[in-house]
């Protein structure tokens, strides 16, 4: 049996939770942990609880911990801040970001590029996880940074739904967001704080009614701000 370090552990947790392959929602039984990872039940517990602080996963005294759920209380907030955010951050991090950031952003994108095109769902859904978390790095502003981390959870684990097409027209947008990524890194590049802004408030107008489609078949009640017409608020 393989024994895997608390570090090793968060790791795999992390991916298997982004990847929805632990589902939302689901109770995470300590036993069956413990022997997966060939892990004693108090650093599962450090582990655990790492994790919950991360937002990745829930404990409750009476119940133990279980994936971070996704409910509708928790989606309206997502599908109301997440584009706030993401502008915000494209900002800044055409303002602060630094060449060895930038390369980092380049590699990220081929990464992605290559699993998007390539019809790898969860591959593509991680690899746009690291782009944006590489972006947020740029901006270099911990509030933002901390608040990008936890949306990026939800939308790691919803985005599955967009890189898996059920049509030509849905294969379309796939290919469209590995454009859009090319042309903010452009963007970034030269500094182009504004062009940044409406880049990233595309993309994620691009996704947005596949993502909540992840949740339901009609579109969550929700009242999502179109960005592109208040600037003044970012």
């Amino acid at each position: 049996m393989t024994r895997f370090s608390k570090s090793d552990c968060i790791d795999d947790l992390r991916r298997r939770i982004l990847a929805t392959e632990l589902a939302p929602g689901l109770d995470l039984e300590e036993a069956g942990l413990s022997e997966h990872y060939g892990m004693s039940r108090t650093p599962l517990r450090e582990v655990l609880q790492r994790l919950q602080g991360e937002g990745y996963v829930e404990i409750s005294e009476n119940r133990g911990a279980k994936v971070a759920s996704m409910d509708i209380a928790v989606l309206r907030t997502f599908f109301q801040t997440a584009p706030m955010v993401y502008a915000n951050i494209a900002r800044l991090a055409a303002e602060n970001r630094t060449t060895v950031q930038l390369d980092r952003l380049k590699d990220a994108q081929q990464i992605f590029a290559k699993a998007a095109i390539g019809g790898k769902a969860d591959e593509a859904a991680l690899a746009n996880h690291r782009f944006h978390a590489v972006i947020g790095e740029m901006a270099q502003n911990p509030y933002l940074v901390a608040s990008l981390a936890r949306l990026q959870i939800d939308h790691t684990r919803m985005s599955q739904t967009f890189y898996r097409p059920a049509a030509p027209a849905e294969s379309v947008l796939v290919h469209k967001a590995v454009e859009q990524h090319d042309a903010m890194i452009s963007a970034i590049e030269s500094h182009e704080g504004a062009m940044a802004i409406d880049l990233t408030l595309q993309h994620w107008d691009l996704s947005r009614d596949r993502m909540e489609r992840f949740v339901r078949p009609d579109p969550l009640p929700v009242d999502v701000v179109a960005l592109k017409d208040r600037r003044n608020a970012v």
